[in-house]
């Protein structure tokens, strides 16, 4: 007879973890359809939550990628700095792990890793996907996922655009019925302790303010869109001629050309090194984004991050660090994403 999963998190000493960090509330199946994972928020920079994988379970933090598409975690075999301290994967541990021979190769804005592929049971809060194929890092070069708070990236982005082909984790979650809807979402909170969550199968309107707008996207690889353009006070000030765009859970900053973001920093006052006196932040423009015919708008203090000697807007240009951050909404912002029918 098989184990359920709470008998096997009980075995292993991992039960009270698991709980405190997926707390149940018996109401929540009255206002919210989906399965719900929390994440941390880590100094409004980055979200992650926690997966386990193998049998018995073996944990992980991760972030939760729409601008990529792989599942990867260190292992055993890696003795990168970057690898030794962070929650390693031991295959020799899990009963349900199958080997390959295939390598995987990962290079983000930020960092890299290199690895081997192999399948084994993943659990992300209830749901158990069963075979999902996954990295195990070998080697993760240099010092940027070094000093991360969480071990290793999600991603949930198009198969398209996968490394070795892996299929991701959201598509097998598709493929073995595991969730309610063919969709998922994601609200990402100023608060840091709680409140931040991805939710797999549903929506929680809860979370919205004027509801949903739905949004084509222009190619199934990243979670990519077309943008019309980017006004202040009325005046394009970047993407004059409509543009595309992706909308990245795995990007600290709004990443934009250096052309664009020299446009914006003039408009909005700043100087030449960028930064905003703390003294005109309630004078600034909205940066607005127009999108499929709707306008999303940035208040000023949604554009820029605190700092001793004033106010630093939040941008990038091409090439920005693979971080996590989205400031478009000082309370959160919520993301829904919906996937392709399989």
């Amino acid at each position: 007879m098989m184990k359920s999963m709470r008998q096997t998190l009980q075995e292993q000493g991992l039960l009270e973890e698991f709980l405190l960090n997926h707390p149940y509330n018996p109401a929540s199946k009255y206002y919210r359809t989906g399965t719900t994972e929390p994440m941390q928020n880590y100094m409004d920079n980055e979200y992650f939550g926690t997966i386990f994988i193998g049998t018995p379970p073996q944990r992980f933090t991760v972030i939760f990628d729409t601008g990529s598409s792989n599942l990867w975690v260190p292992s055993v075999y890696c003795r990168s700095p970057a690898c030794l301290n962070h929650d390693r994967f031991n295959p020799a541990l899990s009963s349900t792990f199958m080997a390959t021979n295939d390598t995987l190769e990962i290079t983000y804005g930020t960092g890299s890793m290199t690895g081997i592929l192999g399948y084994d049971t993943t659990i992300i809060s209830t749901i158990r996907i069963r075979n999902q194929i996954f990295g195990l890092a070998e080697t993760e070069p240099g010092d940027t996922f070094f000093y991360t708070p969480f071990d290793s990236i999600l991603g949930l982005a198009y198969p398209s655009i996968s490394s070795s082909g892996a299929t991701p984790v959201f598509d097998n979650m598709m493929r073995q019925h595991l969730v309610d809807k063919n969709l998922f979402s994601v609200y990402l909170s100023r608060h840091a302790m709680g409140g931040s969550f991805i939710l797999f199968g549903g929506i929680d309107t809860a979370y919205t303010t004027n509801g949903i707008t739905w949004i084509n996207l222009s190619a199934e690889t990243y979670w990519q869109i077309s943008m019309d353009n980017v006004t202040i006070n009325g005046t394009s000030v970047a993407c004059r001629n409509g543009c595309q765009a992706i909308i990245d859970t795995g990007t600290s900053l709004l990443v934009i050309p250096s052309p664009a973001l020299r446009s914006i920093q003039k408009a909005v006052g700043a100087t030449r090194s960028g930064s905003v006196s703390c003294m005109n932040i309630s004078k600034m423009p909205d940066l607005v984004f127009n999108i499929n015919g709707t306008s999303f708008h940035i208040p000023p203090p949604g554009l820029c991050d605190s700092e001793s000697r004033g106010l630093q807007p939040g941008f990038g240009w091409h090439g920005s660090p693979h971080g996590i951050r989205d400031p478009l909404d000082p309370g959160g912002c919520f993301h829904p994403g919906v996937l392709h029918h399989l």
